[in-house]
């Protein structure tokens, strides 16, 4: 998308739905403490501007180390803590619609269950839990955070509010909803609407990417033939240009795909290895899926799980190109996404402006223009006879609503979990 002005605006709809962040953590040898400033990711607590009472909090949590295979709690038991995953996976599990046992979901480091403790004492967990490998839990109890509270009326508040629920109307998606009428006849009185934006919304600017090209005249002079040096020094350069850009488009933590792919639209394996199964999960989440986007050895990975099965999804074509598919849409390679102790992420999106979907964001005809959105600008003749190029590319990315990406973590690329 052309961005004009050098700063893209991205007018969501206001959302009432919060507290979907991750907690974060700190650990010192076996010891694991909760960062105090992160907490601000829950519910209850993302509007407290007070860092001593978030530091009391966190000095609250208990830490515990659960097994595989534990059960960490039972559908229907009081919920008395608020419990948090500082490292492992757990799964929650309940009973579906015919009386047979379902996996609901799964959480990982830095999610957090049963926020319900926190706002009274009749909550009830409303599915089992149960570990999916080792790890770690922070629990903070019910009375541990009265005793906080009793000094916080604000927090108080804050919780009797959240415990009567919000009563404001919103749509499934968490948003502000349109008040209309459908169905009705004769002089019906139609309501009043009008399309509630966030109050802030986000301003992409354009990001850079820039380095000096340096050739000496003499070889700009005598060695032009049968190749022109100038041009094909410039070529590399601007090929290692991209290809920094492409890293910041998926890594970045300011605009990148992975860094800002919203948290509800983050799912886990559910075993490891990418499945059809989670593939299936991942697709699911969101209309027009355009193409999946993995590295070139989780793309192996899930060609492994496939041949398991017998499966052997049929490719498609992209741009004059046979790549792999799964259900007609492709996965395309990108050695941008990072592997992390033996895991790497996979992404699926939805692209396009018209689509409300992930856009990348550039500027053309700026002065120098070598090629779109990248200008190459004489920048003089030192003393050594050294002529210099400054090389520039702008760029950036913006996802226009939360489920145009999504991102299915913890991908175990060798094989299944020991």
């Amino acid at each position: 998308m052309q961005v004009s002005g050098g700063t893209y605006r991205v007018n969501r709809r206001l959302s009432h739905a919060v507290g979907s962040g991750r907690v974060a953590f700190v650990r010192t040898g076996s010891r694991v403490e909760v960062l105090p400033p992160s907490l601000r990711e829950l519910p209850l607590l993302r509007d407290v501007q007070d860092d001593a009472l978030l530091a009391a909090l966190a000095a609250g949590f208990v830490q515990r180390e659960f097994r595989a295979g534990e059960q960490l709690a039972a559908e229907g038991e009081p919920l008395g803590e608020l419990l948090l995953v500082a490292h492992g996976k757990v799964e929650r599990h309940g009973t579906g619609r015919y009386g047979d046992a379902t996996v609901l979901g799964s959480h990982v480091d830095g999610d957090h269950l049963g926020d319900e403790a926190l706002l009274g004492p009749d909550a009830r967990w409303p599915a089992g839990l149960r570990a999916t490998t080792a790890g770690t839990l922070l629990a903070l109890s019910r009375a541990a955070f009265e005793q906080v509270a009793a000094t916080a009326p604000e927090l108080r508040e804050r919780a009797r509010a959240l415990a009567e629920g919000d009563r404001r109307p919103r749509n499934k998606y968490g948003e502000a909803a349109i008040e209309m009428s459908a169905g009705h006849t004769g002089e019906h009185r139609l309501p009043t609407t009008f399309v509630d934006y966030e109050l802030a919304p986000r301003e992409y600017e354009l990001s850079v990417a820039q380095t000096v090209l340096r050739v000496h005249t003499r070889v700009a002079d005598l060695y032009n033939e049968p190749m022109d040096q100038t041009e094909h020094q410039l070529r590399l350069t601007v090929e290692a240009l991209r290809e920094r850009q492409e890293h910041e488009l998926v890594n970045n933590p300011g605009f990148g795909l992975l860094a800002n792919a919203d948290h509800s639209q983050r799912i886990q394996t559910h075993s490891g290895p990418p499945t059809p199964d989670d593939m299936d999960n991942l697709l699911s989440r969101r209309r027009g899926t355009k193409f999946y986007l993995a590295h070139p050895r989780a793309i192996a990975a899930f060609g492994r799980e496939c041949n398991r099965r017998g499966l052997y999804p049929a490719p498609v074509e992209v741009h004059g190109r046979r790549v792999p598919a799964w259900r007609g849409v492709p996965i395309l390679s990108c050695n941008k996404i990072p592997i992390t102790d033996g895991t790497s992420p996979i992404l699926a999106m939805r692209t396009g402006e018209d689509k409300q979907g992930a856009i990348g964001l550039h500027q053309t005809g700026i002065p120098d223009e070598f090629e779109p959105s990248l200008s190459v600008r004489f920048a003089g003749i030192d003393e050594k006879a050294v002529i210099s190029y400054l090389v520039t590319a702008y760029y950036s990315a913006a996802i226009l609503v939360p489920d145009a990406v999504g991102v299915l973590e913890n991908v175990v690329l060798d094989g299944p979990r020991g």
